[in-house]
């Protein structure tokens, strides 16, 4: 049976990449896009981060205050900003004009991954990517650019067919809250039952009726 699987989705773990490698030599193994996404916008925040502690001991209280509430607007992209938000991250590029090529820059990787493309396309695009924060000096994506240069293949693998691992993520969290509302249930099957209650049992309902 293993060696009919084609491809396996994993996060950026070498032991679970591995073995996927070891025990199913047939299969393309493929980085999950939001474990990607997780690690490119944490450098993102980091760079906000350092930016707003620098601000808070340079810029008068009255000036910093006008800043309250650009984290927020930081982490979302400019398109579902309200006003207010826009405002306040405007303001924030004004005093940290670095943070404006960092959201940029954030967002372009974004739109490389949205954008349906194939592997080739993606390949050229994350380079130019990676020229450009060269260019601009953003050394707060160097944790990134290492991620990248090991994981390349794999993580452009998912533009082939653009599949994640998020419906094991969600399986996992469903079942973190049914051990918390099971607690006190020692029956293995008994868990299972309700397991499969959460899982199927609705679709179940819905289709006898």
């Amino acid at each position: 049976h293993y060696h009919s699987i084609r491809r396996v989705c994993i996060d950026m773990n070498e032991g679970y990449c591995n073995a996927a490698q070891e025990t199913l030599p047939n299969a393309q193994v493929v980085v999950d896009r939001f474990h990607v996404a997780k690690q490119y916008r944490n450098c993102a925040d980091r760079a906000r981060k350092a930016e707003m502690k620098r601000l808070k001991q340079t810029l008068p209280e009255s000036d910093y205050a006008q800043l309250k509430g650009a984290m927020w607007a930081f982490r979302k992209p400019w398109s579902t900003l309200t006003e207010e938000q826009e405002t306040v991250l405007l303001r924030l590029f004004e005093q940290a004009p670095i943070l404006k090529e960092v959201y940029a820059q954030r967002e372009v990787l974004t739109n490389i991954f949205e954008t349906h493309q194939s592997k080739a396309q993606a390949e050229q695009a994350l380079t130019q990517w990676l020229n450009r924060i060269t260019e601009l000096g953003l050394t707060c994506f160097s944790s990134f650019v290492t991620t990248l240069a090991n994981w390349r293949d794999e993580i452009t693998n998912y533009f082939i067919r653009r599949e994640t691992s998020g419906f094991v993520e969600g399986l996992n969290n469903k079942i973190k809250v049914i051990k918390r509302r099971c607690y006190g249930i020692y029956n293995l099957g008994r868990l299972f039952q309700h397991i499969w209650l959460d899982v199927q049992g609705r679709q179940v309902l819905f289709a006898e009726h």
